[in-house]
């Protein structure tokens, strides 16, 4: 049975999707712009685990994952007209560098990756009915959603109304009917993305375009909504809120998920206190699967501080299990995951104790002998990918792709000195590989290296 922390009720509840043949989740991706950060990357991992865990319960064909793409928005006019560069230059570098990061961080590409600009018609479409149904109104050339009349707003994130007021951040102009009316149609200058519509040429509201993508590529009602803590509100306020009423009061989502903030080093993560980390950051510290670990050992709702020492101790303990996966031959292909891990992760998402599931296994493999050794790796192996871990070639881990033809070059002089009886360079070489954290193994069949677990 899983259950699933739903924000909405903020309690746990039993999983029990609308359709099981039909398993939705929608799931706000990027608005392409920058760089994505560390934070970005928290929901990228932890829905894709999310993913994985839906598709071994209710198999693949049977579970779609909707994750959209934000290509248009003020924040990416703002960020082209600063880099002298166009929108559309701007939308696809940043696309490509978002997808190129998810790759590294092993994550599974979403069944649909709507793009906003793809999908103004149904936009237009939903807020025509909006006004048609007396929940928006035209003013000024722009079409504003009228909160009064919605009764359930600020459900979800539970503020009062002078707080939803004050968190929205709303803009005060006179043609508001009321201050939190929130925005679903704003014209374009010349100089800006724009289409025509209705109520002139613009452009949407950031809200409305989830909401119109998840409606086309999921149904008016689907089974699981997520994101990170800071898209409550407004974002997913207003989704629930424009959805439902143009759907007559159908809820939108049954399951509202979210992940909690990260910090580096302690601190709120901003560009003017220069700890602004960046997912190509990290990756030029260490592969993709040590972040991935390393933003898993934290609980998805719980607050996570990056830190260096979070992401070294998160290789070294890929290290030790891929130490013990190395050499062992084929995996069984038939091996299930071991009932602790898919017990703990049943239980919203407990990626730390799964963690300590995955050890206790590693510990049982590193004890085991023949046959109940090939059942140990392979249950290891089928219970690290419902995490996303331990699906890579063992070798190919402990050298390393980037430094491989590097190491290799000082294994090779190393032997040189040694066979020239040069005992004090071999020791100066094999002394620098353990400062790099690289471990030389003498057997009878040569020399092997490795990172230090």
């Amino acid at each position: 049975m899983l259950v699933l922390t739903n924000t909405l009720t903020r309690r746990k509840e039993e999983f029990a999707p609308l359709d099981p043949a039909s398993v939705r989740m929608y799931v706000c991706g990027p608005t392409v712009y920058d760089l994505p950060h560390i934070g970005n990357a928290r929901p990228v991992i932890v829905f894709d685990v999310l993913y994985r865990l839906l598709r071994a319960t209710y198999g693949p064909a049977h579970v779609r994952y909707v994750r959209n793409i934000t290509d248009v928005d003020d924040k990416i006019n703002a960020a082209a007209k600063s880099a002298g560069i166009s929108i559309r230059e701007l939308t696809e570098r940043t696309a490509r560098e978002f997808h190129a990061d998810a790759d590294a961080l092993l994550a599974l590409p979403p069944d649909a990756e709507p793009r906003a600009t793809d999908y103004i018609a149904p936009m237009i479409a939903m807020i025509e009915r909006l006004i048609e149904k007396g929940h928006a109104y035209e003013a000024d050339h722009h079409v504003l959603f009228a909160v009064e009349r919605f009764a359930d707003y600020g459900r979800l994130s539970r503020r009062s109304r002078d707080e939803l007021i004050a968190g929205a951040r709303v803009e005060v102009a006179p043609y508001k009917r009321d201050p939190a009316d929130f925005v679903l149609w704003k014209p374009s200058s010349e100089d800006l993305p724009g289409w025509n519509s209705p109520w002139g040429r613009g452009r949407p509201g950031w809200h409305i375009e989830c909401s119109a993508m998840g409606e086309a590529l999921l149904g008016e009602s689907f089974d699981i909504h997520g994101g990170g803590l800071d898209l409550i509100f407004p974002h997913h306020e207003n989704e629930i809120a424009q959805s439902v009423a143009a759907h007559d009061g159908k809820p939108l989502a049954r399951y509202w998920l979210h992940n909690g903030f990260v910090t580096v080093n302690g601190e709120k993560m901003a560009k003017s206190e220069g700890n602004f980390v960046t997912i190509r950051d990290v990756l030029s510290q260490a592969p993709g699967e040590a972040a991935r670990y390393a933003i898993l050992t934290a609980h998805y709702r719980d607050p996570l501080d990056w830190t260096d020492e979070r992401l070294i101790q998160a290789r070294h303990a890929l290290d030790r299990f891929y130490l013990a996966l190395r050499g062992g031959g084929a995996v069984p292909a038939s091996v299930a995951p071991d009932p602790r891990v898919e017990a703990a992760l049943a239980d919203d998402l407990n990626t730390p104790l799964a963690l300590t599931a995955l050890h206790e296994l590693l510990a049982e493999l590193n004890k085991a002998e023949g046959a109940e050794r090939a059942r140990a790796q392979g249950a290891l192996v089928a219970s690290g990918a419902l995490l996303g871990l331990l699906q890579q070639d063992p070798e190919s881990w402990l050298k390393g792709d980037a430094e491989s033809s590097e190491i290799d070059a000082l294994v090779a002089r190393r032997n040189a000195a040694r066979a020239a009886r040069d005992f004090a360079e071999a020791d100066r070489i094999r002394a620098t590989l353990a400062i790099r954290g690289i471990v030389l193994e003498d057997g009878p069949g040569g020399t092997t290296w490795r990172r230090a677990g």
